[in-house]
């Protein structure tokens, strides 16, 4: 093993977190899903960190990472809806978001140009509203006195920023791929 795989092996580990996390949330520990929603969300910290601080960013991370990001994160959102603590609609307007964000970015990549995986700052807003909602969710599960305000600040602040990082994508992905046509037509 080298040293530049630790991102990866972060990645990995974050992945398999996600069983516990969903475990603890099924059987009622809430405080012990937040504890472990919090180390992977330290560990997505820590391999960002390591990759960029080390140069040791690789293909296999820049796919990777988003992937655990995600899985863990969807994980979650559905067995929040399972036990009633989020609204379906709101779960399945964030994975329609995600899942029409790759549909796209294979589309764009294969029809015409290689994808640029960059996330824009309006999609690393939703992100970080995502995560918010699940841990002022779980821990308003006697884990910690969260006050609904703020529930609900998180609640509306993913249906909004979802809605408008969806959107987001899809005009500046059809821009550029009509930028790209129109200079092919022109050659």
């Amino acid at each position: 093993m080298h040293a530049r795989e630790i991102p990866n092996l972060i990645s990995i580990g974050r992945i398999l977190l996600i069983a516990p996390v969903v475990w603890c949330l099924f059987v009622g520990r809430f405080d012990y899903a937040l504890l472990l929603f919090a180390v992977a969300g330290f560990s997505d910290a820590l391999d960002g960190f390591l990759a960029k601080r080390f140069g040791w960013q690789s293909g296999l991370g820049a796919i990777l990472d988003p992937i655990a990001d995600k899985m863990l994160l969807v994980s979650c959102y559905v067995v929040l809806v399972v036990l009633d603590l989020i609204p379906v609609a709101l779960t399945v307007v964030v994975i329609l978001r995600d899942v029409l964000i790759v549909i796209g970015a294979i589309v764009y990549h294969y029809k015409i140009e290689a994808f640029d995986p960059s996330p824009s700052m309006i999609s690393k807003v939703n992100t970080t509203f995502q995560i918010m909602l699940v841990i002022v969710v779980v821990a308003a599960q006697d884990v910690l006195p969260v006050p609904n305000l703020l529930l609900q600040f998180f609640l509306w602040g993913v249906w909004l920023t979802t809605i408008i990082s969806g959107l987001a994508y899809l005009w500046v992905w059809g821009k550029r791929a009509h930028q790209v046509r129109r200079e092919d037509i022109n050659r």
